[in-house]
């Protein structure tokens, strides 16, 4: 048990990443939406299965959202949705070659804020939108010997985001997300 106990530790490694978010919502009625940058920060863990695969677990604080435009009655009006996640990606990574890999998972997000800023004006949409979201990953790794390591994923949300259709009627609003990242496993 003790030998199988630092066998299995030293295949553990865990980290720190952080990077660059490529954000929209999508759904229906959204074609006043056009994406909004923002940034994710959070730790990492890889536990190595076999040489060539392993399972990634993270937890993430993601800023995501989406600017809009939208003309009505000939004035145009503009802001940002700002959403905040506490999002839990579980990865599975296959190294297709020394250091690169290709990943893919299920990811469940908790809404911790969600704001509409608009005129000068911030109104908390929150208990409008699903506390939950899930969906799911796609993405490339690269990590060098030293630990440091980049990745590129692309998160579909599947869930309907829309919780309140007496407010924001029957449209379907879903996250959207390219992100871009830099870690370093300790």
């Amino acid at each position: 048990m003790i030998g199988l106990t630092n066998t299995y530790s030293q295949e553990v490694s865990f980290g720190v990443k952080a990077g660059v978010n490529f954000s929209d919502i999508t759904g229906d009625d959204t074609a006043s939406f056009s994406g909004l940058t923002a940034f994710h920060i959070g730790v990492v863990s890889e536990i190595m299965i076999s040489e060539t695969f392993a399972f990634q677990p993270e937890l993430l604080y993601s800023a995501q959202g989406s600017d809009w435009k939208d003309d009505f009655e000939g004035e145009t009006f503009e802001g940002t949705v700002k959403l905040s996640y506490l999002n839990i990606p579980l990865m599975a990574k296959y190294y297709v070659a020394e250091g690169f890999s290709l990943e893919v998972g299920p990811q469940l997000g908790l809404l911790l804020s969600a704001k509409d800023e608009y005129d000068s004006t911030e109104d908390d949409i929150k208990d409008d939108l699903k506390g939950l979201d899930f969906g799911v990953n796609f993405g490339l790794g690269y990590k060098l010997d030293n630990g440091l390591n980049f990745g590129a994923r692309y998160n579909l949300g599947l869930t309907d985001g829309n919780d309140n259709p007496d407010s924001l009627g029957d449209s379907s609003y879903k996250n959207s997300v390219i992100q871009v990242s830099v870690g370093y496993f300790f």
